[in-house]
């Protein structure tokens, strides 16, 4: 059964269709990648999926619910490419003020906060505030805040940009840990050696989904030697590989 599934997805801005016909099946612990260049659609399919747009036609569906739905959306942490922060207050003071918006028992908070500080290397900086934070610093800070409430479903897009390759690799093993406690993942990449991590992949191009699959089946179709070799196949003969 899926956990996340999309079914002919298409999505209008006036005159411009920018998602054509997307169908998606996700299943429960699954990561899950969104491959392509800016301007393929991925973020546009993302709002999609959890409800903060709506599709012109086709629906979005998590765990059997229509989205947008208010009790499904307690359930997921996003990470979006704009860091909804406040740049006014400390680091510890914005991840305690999510705490408490998730729900998060008082009890548990500072300990939560703590844990999650760790989590992103930011231990160190939980008192500066954030007018002070680099960029790489703020994408740190909104993995942290999308991971406050233990979501059954993580929704990254793009959460590695500017951060360094050290923490970005500890980053994904926190992110392979997630998943082996359950923990749905979805995140967009246009980076190759990101998009080799995840279970199963869906190339985009141009608002169309051009192959699916894991990135051992994609390469492996396309005779490719690496997954940017077959994101070329697979967009220059216009190939549908769709594999659920």
């Amino acid at each position: 059964m899926a956990f996340v599934e999309l079914k002919h997805v298409t999505k209008r801005f006036k005159n411009e269709e920018v998602l054509k016909d997307i169908s998606l099946a996700i299943p429960p612990g699954e990561l899950f990648g969104l491959l392509g260049p800016s301007g393929s659609g991925k973020t546009t399919l993302i709002k999609m999926m959890l409800g903060l747009l709506q599709p012109t036609s086709g629906t979005a569906n998590i765990e059997n619910t229509t989205m947008p739905s208010l009790k499904q959306m307690r359930t997921i942490g996003y990470m979006a490419q704009s860091d909804a922060l406040y740049n006014d207050l400390t680091a510890r003071e914005n991840l305690l003020f999510f705490a408490s918006i998730y729900g998060i028992r008082k009890s548990r908070r500072k300990r939560r906060v703590e844990e999650i500080a760790k989590m992103v290397d930011l231990t160190d900086h939980l008192d500066k505030l954030l007018a002070t934070f680099s960029g790489g610093m703020l994408r740190r800070m909104s993995l942290a805040a999308a991971l406050m409430h233990y979501p059954k479903l993580l929704v990254l897009d793009e959460p590695t940009v500017g951060i360094d390759p050290v923490l970005r690799a500890s980053i994904w093993r926190d992110l392979k840990d997630l998943q082996n406690q359950g923990t749905t993942i979805i995140l967009t990449t246009h980076v190759m050696d990101e998009a080799e991590k995840c279970d199963r992949l869906a190339m985009l191009r141009d608002g169309r989904i051009i192959a699916q699959g894991s990135p051992d089946e994609l390469q492996s179709e396309s005779h490719a030697n690496s997954l940017e070799e077959a994101f070329l196949y697979y967009g220059q003969h216009g190939a549908s590989r769709r594999m659920v």
